[in-house]
């Protein structure tokens, strides 16, 4: 299990109070492989810094052939009516490849500009990774030790109303694994579950809980959805080391990518989250999770990935592939990001 970065609490704790006075810097790196953590801090700072679809003061980039000049063009546009204009930066690789136009910039920014960046990876060796600490708060979210998501399950339950025993939560632990959008997810069902009930206990976890090498298979599929080839590979290995069968892992990436395609189809086409959770026959908390997933690919890509999946069954079972080897092969397809027309 990956270690927390040792400054992430007081960091966490700095930009907890920089919302909460109002006195923001200029300028948020937040990074990391903990995609919970990214994403949330990443929707407070935003809608605390008035930013948001609605705003007129508000602009987001993503991906990696954002133009720096383009961002530094709206960087110089003063806000209307208003004290703050807030541009969002995501997954644009600035900080691990270099970026010396937007380096240069943030060390003199115009004063009525507030910049969010968020990135799995960084290189701290870079001048924009420089520039922007110096201006204002990085923050590395990775994955969290097993005694800090302790006591952040815990918090998570008395929030709720609920008391969990320190037995029941190691076991919570160790059945869910240790990805926090998985733990919140199981957090939501458990409380639901327990709705007449002040204390979860082990008997809980056992009957509502997924196990933990399924919550493994949703941590792979929330990585291939991320477009971390090397974290989902990793995962592949951990479940092949709990001699989790291959064919069974290639059934259920199959049966994700086509849950995601059914509920990509479903959500374009105005369904409510209830008539989406019937239709697929999944809960319907879950819903959120698959779209969220299936926003992160196109339906050609989906597509595609069900047919590599198919054809790669296929190619094992004529005897033209080793199943190991398959399933890494469709995890690299799926990981793949196609270049833009």
């Amino acid at each position: 299990m990956a270690v927390k970065t040792s400054d992430f609490p007081a960091k966490q704790r700095q930009l907890n109070e920089d919302i909460k006075n109002g006195t923001f810097k200029q300028c948020y790196l937040i990074y990391g492989q903990e995609a919970y953590l990214r994403l949330q801090n990443r929707d407070k700072l935003v809608k605390a810094l008035g930013g948001g679809a609605d705003s007129m003061n508000f602009t987001r980039y993503e991906g990696d052939s954002i133009n720096p000049a383009e961002v530094i063009d709206m960087a110089e546009t003063l806000p209307f009516l208003s004290d703050k204009r807030v541009i969002l930066v995501e997954n644009s690789g600035f900080f691990k490849s270099g970026c010396a136009e937007l380096a240069e910039y943030l060390k003199a920014p115009t004063e009525t500009t507030f910049f969010i960046f968020v990135e799995k990876e960084v290189d701290k060796r870079k001048d924009i990774f420089k520039a922007a600490s110096k201006l204002g708060l990085e923050m590395g979210c990775d994955e969290q030790d097993e005694e800090t998501l302790k006591k952040w399950v815990y918090s998570k339950f008395k929030s709720d109303g609920k008391n969990i025993s320190g037995r029941a939560l190691s076991f919570f632990i160790e059945r869910v694994g240790t990805d926090m959008s998985n733990i919140s997810s199981e957090i939501e069902k458990l409380v639901c579950y327990c709705i007449d009930r002040s204390e979860v206990t082990e008997e809980d976890i056992e009957a509502v809980c997924a196990n933990w090498i399924t919550s493994r298979i949703f941590a792979m599929t929330d990585a291939i959805a991320d477009r971390n080839q090397k974290r989902a590979i990793d995962l592949y290995y951990d479940l092949l080391a709990l001699k989790e069968p291959p064919a069974k892992i290639l059934a259920l990436i199959t049966r994700q990518f086509n849950l995601m395609l059914q509920i990509k189809e479903m959500t374009d086409n105005h369904r409510e989250k209830g008539q989406i959770a019937s239709a697929a026959g999944i809960a319907p908390f879950l819903v959120g999770k698959y779209q969220n997933w299936a926003r992160e690919f196109s339906f050609n890509e989906l597509r595609d990935a069900l047919e590599l999946c198919a054809s790669n069954d296929e190619a094992v079972k004529t005897g033209k592939l080793d199943y190991v080897i398959c399933v890494e092969i469709v995890i690299i397809g799926c990981t793949t990001k196609r270049p833009k027309a």
